[in-house]
């Protein structure tokens, strides 16, 4: 019997504070089940029905928490993004764009661990990360939640400095040569041998390679501008 189920026999809901924490146990569940059969073999060839049953809930609960096996796929990846967007929000106001960006990746690494911690592994994540990489079906909802991230990133640094992001080309450039460093950096650590790797080195060792390149780039988008 499901938690759910259990308490509709009872027909006494737990309190909000207890309800909460159990939806959010139930659904880290998920997310975890889900990228071991992913992780291990393969997405296209794991079905829904198999997520449930490694956590015993029915169908109808999974579909309460996720639309479908791919959004359950970027479950992860969706919490280190949100965790990035708001450290750029956060970010100092007279801070220059590219700054801002850098100290907010660079920042958030602590935060995204935490939050992808509760969730998942960090090393199940990373390896899901290589996964989504090599599924086509998958790397092409990668890029399109890329394209949509990068979107969102431009309006704020647009509203930051206070620009018409129709009108004035920088906020969407800045943000493409940052996406651009961002999947260099990705690129060479996805090539790196796993095997080499303590645990629990893998974040440590993306985040100092994100450092790295884009401490390489242009210094007239890294000061600050002129409106």
């Amino acid at each position: 019997m499901t938690t759910d189920e259990a308490v509709a026999d009872t027909g006494t809901p737990p309190p909000a504070g207890l309800r909460e924490r159990k939806k959010r146990r139930t659904r880290n569940a998920l997310v975890r089940a889900a990228l071991e059969l992913f992780t291990r073999q393969g997405y296209e060839r794991t079905t829904v029905d198999e997520i449930t049953e490694a956590v015993e809930v029915s169908q109808r609960t999974f579909f309460r928490y996720f639309t479908s096996k791919e959004d359950v796929a970027f479950a992860s990846q969706e919490a280190a993004e949100c965790h990035f967007f708001a450290a750029l929000c956060g970010r100092p106001a007279d801070e220059a764009p590219l700054a801002a960006l850098r100290g907010a990746a660079l920042d958030a690494w602590g935060s995204i661990g935490d939050s992808i911690e509760q969730m998942v592994p960090p090393e199940l994540h990373i390896r899901m990360y290589r996964v989504i990489e090599s599924t086509p079906s998958l790397l092409a909802v990668h890029l399109r939640r890329i394209a949509e991230m990068e979107e969102r990133l431009a309006r704020e640094i647009a509203r930051r400095e206070g620009l018409d992001i129709d009108a004035d080309p920088r906020p969407r450039l800045v943000v493409a040569m940052f996406g651009g460093v961002i999947r260099v950096a990705g690129k060479l650590w996805g090539e790196r041998d796993e095997g080499d790797e303590e645990e629990g080195d893998s974040v440590v060792t993306l985040r100092d390679l994100t450092a790295f390149h884009l401490d390489y780039v242009g210094p007239s988008l890294a000061k600050q501008w002129d409106k």
